[in-house]
C-alpha cells in the first residue's frame, strides 16, 4: 500500500493505492475506486475491500471524501454528496495518470452512501466500466425517507425547516453546529442497523481518529436534494453487481437500484441473515468478496 494524494479541483484529496503481489510497474493492471460509507474514512472498510481486491489482481484506490478525513476541503465534515460524485471524477481522473493503469479496464465500488455516489459517478463517467455496490445507500432519498424509506414528509420538512433557521444564524455570525452520524452506543431508540453502526465507528472495532461522528447540520439540505438513483434508468449500462443483507434495514436502496438500473447485466445478490454492517468487516466481507471478486475479473480484468 502506498499513500497518495492528487488535485479535485483546487482541493488536495488523500489516498490509499494498493498493488497486487509481485506488482510491475511496467505492465497494465486493472483498477478500481472504492467508495467509502458516509462519515467513514479510507482505513476503514473502504480500505479493507481494496486491499482484497488488490490481492486479487487489481490496483485499487480508497481515498477519503473533500472536506472529510486526511483530505482537505473547507468548511470540515461538509457531507456534500455531489461533491463525493465529483471526487470520484477525480479519483478516476488520477488512476488514468498512472502508467501502470489499464485506462479501459477501471471499475468503482461503492459501500453504504459510497454506493450512491458510485451510481450517480458512473451514470455520467463512461470511464468507469463496471459497478459493484455493498450495502446500497442513496443518501438522498435516505435522508428524505427515513433509514428503512418509512419516513413521513413531515419528518422531512421539519429537518428541512431546522437546517433553514441554523443557515440563517449562520449568515449572521452564529457558529457552525455539527450532528452526529450514527447514535450513541446503546441508543436502542435508533434503527437497528444504526446501533450497528455505532458499535462498528465508535468503538475499536472500526474507529479511526479521522472519522469523528461529525456531519455539518447544513449538509443535510445538500443531501435531501441528492438523487443517486435518477438516472440509473437511462445511464447506467454498465455491469452491475449489489450485494446487500436480508436482514439490512437499506436492503430497498438494493433492491430499487436493481430494479431500476439499465445494464442489461445486473445481478442482486442477497446475503441471507447479514444486516447492513456485517458486509463491513469479517466474515462479511468474505462472502461480498466470493461475488465482487469474480464479477471485476470478468467484466473488467
Amino acid at each position: 500500500m502506498q499513500g497518495v494524494t492528487f488535485m479535485n479541483n483546487n482541493i488536495r484529496m488523500a489516498g490509499n493505492l494498493y498493488f497486487p503481489e509481485g506488482f510491475d510497474a511496467t505492465r497494465k493492471y486493472p483498477s478500481i475506486v472504492v467508495i467509502h460509507p458516509g462519515g467513514g474514512v479510507k482505513e476503514q472498510t473502504a480500505g479493507v475491500y481494496a486491499e482484497r481486491l488488490a490481492g486479487e489482481g487489481f490496483v485499487t484506490l480508497a481515498f477519503d471524501a473533500s472536506h472529510q478525513g486526511a483530505s482537505g476541503g473547507e468548511p470540515r465534515f461538509l457531507d456534500d454528496p455531489m461533491r463525493r460524485v465529483g471526487d470520484i471524477y477525480s479519483a478516476v481522473d488520477y488512476l488514468t495518470t498512472l502508467a501502470y493503469v489499464n485506462n479501459e479496464r477501471i471499475g468503482a465500488l461503492g459501500i453504504c452512501a459510497g454506493s450512491g455516489a458510485a451510481v450517480k459517478a458512473s451514470s455520467s463517467d463512461r470511464r468507469i466500466r463496471a459497478v459493484g455496490t455493498v450495502s446500497a445507500v442513496d443518501v438522498g432519498a435516505a435522508t428524505r425517507k427515513g433509514w428503512e424509506g418509512k419516513g413521513p414528509v413531515s419528518d422531512e420538512l421539519a429537518m428541512l425547516n431546522s437546517v433553514a433557521k441554523q443557515r440563517t444564524a449562520e449568515s449572521a455570525g452564529a457558529p457552525k453546529i455539527t450532528v452526529p452520524y450514527v447514535p450513541a452506543v446503546g441508543d436502542t431508540s435508533a434503527p437497528k442497523d444504526l446501533q450497528e453502526a455505532a458499535d462498528y465507528y465508535l468503538t475499536p472495532r472500526g474507529q479511526h481518529p479521522n472519522a469523528p461522528n461529525k456531519l455539518l447540520m447544513t449538509s443535510l439540505s445538500y443531501m435531501a436534494s441528492f438523487t443517486g438513483f435518477d438516472m440509473a434508468d437511462t445511464m447506467l449500462t454498465q455491469p452491475l453487481v449489489i450485494i446487500a443483507g436480508s436482514k439490512a434495514g437499506s436492503l430497498w436502496h438494493s433492491t430499487e437500484l436493481y430494479d431500476k438500473a439499465a445494464s442489461a447485466d445486473k445481478k442482486l445478490i442477497i446475503v441471507e441473515g447479514a444486516t447492513h454492517m456485517d458486509l463491513y468487516d469479517g466474515k462479511g466481507v468474505d462472502t461480498a468478496m466470493t461475488s465482487l471478486a469474480p464479477f471485476f475479473k470478468a467484466k473488467i480484468a
